[in-house]
């Protein structure tokens, strides 16, 4: 069965937490269309505070992607995986594992801000966005209404 994935990680510092810079960055999308991808690849965007969030698109192998997949047959078993564990943002306990069935999809959002080891620079912070389909999709379907929706996104004061 066909299983399809898209990486959009989007990164900013404290200058971009409020005003102008703040509203480009929640404007930034979450879901795009798919490019022709290879098989065992995710399609990567990523959109930074120094290019003023617009999207930068490359692949990557599904083995570097911070998502687990297992293809059970009639089910694709999703996890998000948190790393690195010191990067996450004070929140409650991890939800489990999703199943999609053949034609749904997935957004699974986490958060992290980190600082420097000497607390020499500012916090920086990024959201990791993952659109995961399972079967035959459209290309637009990250555009679409999702399936399932996991929101792990926590304070990042």
């Amino acid at each position: 069965m066909d299983i399809t994935v898209q990486w959009i990680k989007t990164s900013w510092t404290k200058q971009s937490r409020g005003g102008e810079a703040a509203a480009r960055r929640n404007e930034a999308p979450v879901g795009f269309s798919l490019p022709r991808v290879p098989s065992g690849f995710a399609h990567f965007i990523q959109m930074s505070e120094r290019d003023s969030f617009e999207p930068h698109s490359s692949r990557k192998a599904l083995r570097q992607i911070g998502v687990s997949l297992r293809d059970e047959g009639d089910r694709l078993r999703v996890l998000a995986r948190v790393e690195p564990l010191f990067g996450l943002p004070p929140r409650p306990r991890r939800p489990p594992s999703v199943r999609l069935l053949p034609g749904q999809w997935i957004r699974w959002q986490l958060n992290h801000r980190f600082t420097s080891a000497l607390g020499i620079r500012d916090w920086s912070y990024w959201l990791d966005t993952f659109n995961i389909a399972y079967g035959l999709i459209d290309r637009d379907i990250f555009l679409s209404e999702r399936t399932v929706t996991v929101d792990e996104r926590g304070p990042v004061r």
